[in-house]
């Protein structure tokens, strides 16, 4: 399967991936305040950190992505810039969460208040290295969904 491929609705602005992956942290941000919602924190940063590997690679590669693998996202932003290397690992252990966080299975999703903790963190600053980067900051919309 190639990852090539663009869902034409997608936008093609790199902004937008960013306000929308800014929605995400901000929503994992919030959740984390709750221990009974860590599915949900750890679905939220897994979101943030897909659609801002997306803005990043739109940005500087000019290119639109399609996919949720994490690794593969991060990798490919290594292709452009290294430092994205120190995400690697953990951007392989919140793969997991995209699919186990949402649908009920019959062994339930655990994770601890100290895994979430440095799910989020690591989001947190996978985000923050990429708008910076982008010199992003001021475009940030805290008020309306992408």
């Amino acid at each position: 399967m190639t990852r090539r491929r663009h869902n034409p609705t997608d936008s093609r602005r790199f902004q937008d991936w960013l306000n929308a992956a800014y929605d995400d942290l901000r929503a994992a941000e919030l959740l984390i305040q709750d221990d009974t919602l860590h599915n949900a924190t750890a679905f939220h940063c897994q979101q943030c950190a897909e659609k801002v590997l997306k803005g990043y690679i739109l940005a500087r590669d000019e290119q639109a992505v399609d996919g949720h693998n994490l690794t593969w996202l991060c990798k490919r932003a290594c292709r452009i810039d290294p430092e994205f290397s120190q995400w690697l690992d953990e951007s392989a252990a919140l793969n997991k969460f995209y699919i186990e966080t949402r649908y009920p299975t019959d062994i339930p999703t655990e994770i601890s208040d100290e895994q979430v903790g440095r799910l989020l963190e690591m989001t947190r600053q996978m985000f923050e290295y990429v708008v910076e980067g982008l010199h992003a900051w001021d475009e940030l919309d805290e008020l309306e969904a992408y």
